[in-house]
């Protein structure tokens, strides 16, 4: 028999119009912005790292609660971590941020090679795009866009950098993605098992920041959490959006 838990919402004159919601096949709960995942029980009382996926775990030989490993220890850590999900995983593959072209079959020779393209160029003056910045200039493009570089740079910044994502134990997210490798921003938002709800690439990132990094949850204006979304975003630049994939 299906139990159902059912939430009433009331309000003058709401109550005849919600009667038909009286019955919901699910239950709804509410969710914290993050949790905590359970990890698995230290059978030597060290410190248990488990990757993004919520599966994979190790314990780490001689590494206490309350104490850090060296960036090369965590290095290790980690692609042993990535080794043990590999050998579970033979038919996959961790997917590199930055989608590549193959290289052509049979390239060019030097005599009929044709002259590479030239730069794009930014927008001629006076482009119109709506309201909200009525018209603009090629200086105003081009100091947008070093803007928008300089916030990137900041978030890769961050991402490599256990201790601006404030871990406790010395990982970064580098060590488990490089260059933001699998990280897939484009089908944000969706579904997280982790979470057990729908969630945002923020959303996604404080979870790993909680649980693989091992380090506090940010706040949504954190200046890190906001560049760490803006450097992954652009590590799958050209890459079509479809939110909701898996």
């Amino acid at each position: 028999m299906l139990r159902t838990h059912v939430a009433f919402v009331t309000a003058a004159g709401a109550v005849a119009a919600m009667a038909g919601l009286a019955i919901l096949p699910f239950t709804l709960r509410a969710q914290p912005a993050t949790s905590q995942h359970p990890v698995p029980a230290s059978k030597h009382g060290n410190v248990v790292v488990m990757l993004c996926d919520g599966k994979t775990s190790l314990e780490v030989e001689g590494l206490k609660p309350g104490q850090r490993m060296s960036h090369e220890q965590a290095t290790s850590v980690t692609r042993k971590l990535m080794d043990t999900w590999q050998r579970e995983h033979p038919g996959e593959r961790w997917e590199m941020a930055q989608a590549q072209s193959p290289a052509p079959a049979n390239p060019p020779s030097e005599s009929s090679a044709q002259p590479p393209a030239a730069p794009a160029k930014a927008p001629a003056q006076a482009q119109q795009q709506g309201d909200t910045y009525a018209s603009f200039h090629e200086r105003d493009f081009k100091v947008w866009q070093a803007e928008t570089q300089k916030f990137v740079e900041e978030g890769k910044r961050v991402f490599h950098s256990d201790k601006l994502l404030g871990s406790t134990i010395g990982v970064s997210c580098d060590m488990c993605h490089p260059d933001a490798s699998n990280t897939h921003p484009e089908t944000y938002p969706k579904y997280q098992v982790q979470l057990q709800r729908v969630a945002l690439l923020r959303d996604m990132i404080d979870w790993c920041i909680e649980n693989p990094v091992k380090g506090k949850t940010m706040t949504p204006n954190d200046e890190r959490l906001r560049a760490l979304e803006a450097y992954i975003i652009a590590q799958r630049k050209g890459v079509p959006l479809d939110y909701g994939k898996h």
